[in-house]
């Protein structure tokens, strides 16, 4: 069984290191639905999951230029905020109802996505606006799969900070990460490459998560015995994760991710509807 954890995990530190979603989204439903761990420590282990994708991914990527950091603490204070928020509101909404608002965000980011029309990041560096300008937010990246630097400029700070915002305010709510809000709203709001959004993302959701581990170690949510293959895993397979991604176009990401977001948006309605998929 811990063998099986192990390898089940290096599958989804290389899957949340690409798409910048952290290793939870394959983690939980693995060790509910295939090993039978009750959810209160699989959620355990997935925080676990989440630090260990952003400790190994989110080092190659700043290695590598791809993460933009100002970006990130930027928005990692409006999702900070947020969260807090969401958590004080979570005792007022009944969970069915925040099951089928984050739904809806993640289908309407879904269509946005897909609506996205990019061939190619190969094209003119775009011109920053004046919020970018300023923060000095515009940056480059290699990219292995064109062999060239991208170029590329940052568009509609404050709407990303609210963005970012409320999809704080949701993982606050949800007690969920925030990754699939997080790699949509810079994508199409902010005008970022998917690889650069995927790379910041991957870096954030490190922060969130650490921040909230402490909890879930003193609730004795997290089992060492559960969350150590777990770790391992993850980190080896963000290391490969971080490789494929940048060899990979940017069409591939994004379809990707879109047919994730649709996945969770599913098992989201799904809660809601009162169906048990655990």
């Amino acid at each position: 069984m811990i063998f099986a954890i192990f390898l089940i995990s290096i599958v989804a530190g290389a899957f949340g290191s690409i798409l910048g979603l952290g290793g939870g989204v394959v983690i939980v439903p693995a060790l509910t639905l295939l090993f039978h761990v009750p959810i209160r420590y699989a959620v355990g282990a997935s925080i676990v999951s989440v630090i260990a994708t952003s400790s190994g991914a989110a080092a190659t990527y700043v290695r590598d230029h791809v993460t933009n950091i100002r970006i990130a603490m930027l928005l990692e204070v409006a999702t900070t905020l947020g969260a807090l928020g969401g958590a004080m509101l979570s005792a007022l909404i009944p969970s069915r109802y925040l099951f089928i608002l984050f739904a809806v965000v993640l289908l309407y980011s879904a269509v946005i996505m897909l609506r996205t029309k990019r061939t190619s990041e190969a094209l003119l560096p775009e011109e920053s606006d004046s919020w970018a300008k300023h923060l000095k937010l515009a940056s480059s990246y290699p990219d292995a799969a064109l062999r060239q630097e991208v170029h590329y400029g940052v568009k509609n700070v404050p709407e990303g900070m609210g963005l970012m915002l409320g999809a704080g305010v949701i993982s606050g709510l949800l007690g969920i990460g925030s990754g699939a809000l997080k790699v949509p709203a810079m994508d199409t709001a902010m005008h970022l490459p998917i690889k650069v959004s995927s790379a910041t993302s991957n870096f954030m959701i490190g922060v969130t998560a650490a921040a909230s581990a402490g909890a879930y170690y003193v609730r004795g949510d997290i089992q060492p015995r559960l969350a150590a293959p777990v770790a391992l895993g993850v980190l080896i397979g963000a290391w490969v994760g971080t490789r494929l991604m940048m060899r990979m176009h940017s069409n591939k990401i994004r379809k990707l991710f879109i047919g994730v977001l649709v996945i969770i948006a599913i098992q989201m309605a799904l809660k809601a509807a009162g169906v048990e998929i655990r």
